[in-house]
C-alpha cells in the first residue's frame, strides 16, 4: 500500500471516504496499526497517561515526544505520522513552535506535527505552516488546557460555546490547518463544522458525521483501566489476555512444566557430560 499523504486525505474527504486513525507510542504497536490499514498514526501526548503512569499529558516534553515519535516511524511506512506538539513546547513564541516543530519533524521523522487550541494558536498554527510544517489542529476538549476548561467534559453544548468551536475551525483552516481533531463535542456540532470547512475533521468524541474517526490505541484495546471515555469502543480486551497469559506462565514455572522437553537445547549424551563430575 501506498504512503498516506495530505492530498491524499483531503481527496477522502472529497469523495466522502471515511478516515481511520489511531493512536502508537512504540515500533511494535506501530508495525500492527500499520498491517491493520490504518491510514493515520497519532503519537499522542497522551503517551504521558498510557506509557509513563502519569495523570495528564502537561508534563510530556519535547524529548520524550521525539523518542517516541522515532519508534514508531520504523515501524510504520505506510501511514501519515502525526508528531504531537507537547505542552510548552509551541505557546511561548512563534519562534519556539517553530523550533520544536523542526526537532519532531527532523529527529523524530513525523510527517507532520499536530497542537491544540483554536484562534488563540492561529498565529503559531499560520508561522508553522509558513515555515514548512504541516499542522494538524485540535479544538474542542483541548486535554493539555483541560484545567482552564474545567476539566474533562463535552464542549460546544451552549449557542455560543458551538459558535467558537466552529470560528475556531475557520480560523484554523484559513491559517493553513490541513485537517481538525475534534474532540468531545455534540454530534450536531461536529456535522457543523464538518460540512463547514473543506479540511478533513477527525472525530474523538465528534460524532459520526466527522470524516474520520480517531481512537487511543490502548483505550480501544482494553489495555488502559484507569477511566474510559464514553467516546470509546472496545474492540478487544488485550489487557484481560495479557494477565491470563502472564499467569499461565507462572503457574508452570511454579509446577516445573515449563521449560518442557521441546523448549530446550540438546548439547553433549549424558555419558560424555559424566566427564566432567
Amino acid at each position: 500500500m501506498a504512503k498516506m499523504t495530505i492530498q491524499k486525505l483531503k481527496n477522502m474527504k472529497v469523495k466522502k471516504e471515511k478516515i481511520s486513525m489511531t493512536t502508537a507510542y512504540d515500533y511494535p504497536t506501530a508495525y500492527f496499526v500499520d498491517k491493520a490499514g490504518i491510514e493515520i498514526i497519532l503519537v499522542g501526548d497522551s503517551l504521558a497517561m498510557t506509557i509513563m503512569g502519569l495523570d495528564s499529558t502537561v508534563p510530556v516534553t519535547i524529548e520524550q515526544m521525539i523518542h517516541h515519535t522515532k519508534a514508531v516511524v520504523k515501524g510504520a511506512p505506510t501511514p501519515l505520522i502525526v508528531g504531537d506538539l507537547p505542552f510548552g513546547s509551541y505557546n511561548v513564541s512563534k519562534e519556539q513552535a517553530i523550533i520544536n516543530s523542526n526537532r519532531l519533524m527532523k529527529e523524530g521523522g513525523c510527517d507532520v506535527v499536530k497542537l491544540e487550541g483554536g484562534e488563540e494558536v492561529a498565529h503559531i498554527v499560520k508561522a508553522i505552516v509558513d515555515s514548512g510544517t504541516p499542522v494538524m489542529g485540535h479544538i474542542g476538549l483541548t486535554p493539555q488546557t483541560v484545567s482552564k476548561l474545567g476539566g474533562f467534559k463535552v464542549q460546544g453544548k451552549s449557542v455560543k460555546a458551538a459558535k467558537k468551536i466552529l470560528d475556531d475551525a475557520r480560523v484554523l483552516e484559513e491559517a493553513g490547518a490541513f485537517a481538525l481533531i475534534l474532540e468531545c463535542i455534540p454530534e450536531n456540532i461536529g456535522k457543523l463544522v464538518t460540512d463547514k470547512v473543506s479540511i478533513p475533521t477527525i472525530g474523538i468524541g465528534g460524532g459520526r458525521f466527522c470524516d474520520g474517526q480517531v481512537l487511543v490505541f490502548h483505550d480501544m484495546l482494553g489495555l488502559f483501566e484507569k477511566f474510559v471515555p464514553k467516546f470509546v469502543k472496545k474492540y478487544a480486551e488485550l489487557g484481560v489476555e495479557i494477565v491470563e497469559g502472564l499467569e499461565k506462565f507462572k503457574n508452570e514455572v511454579k509446577d516445573g512444566s515449563f521449560p518442557s522437553d521441546g523448549h530446550v537445547f540438546k548439547g553433549v549424551s549424558e555419558e560424555e557430560l559424566k566427564r566432567l563430575y
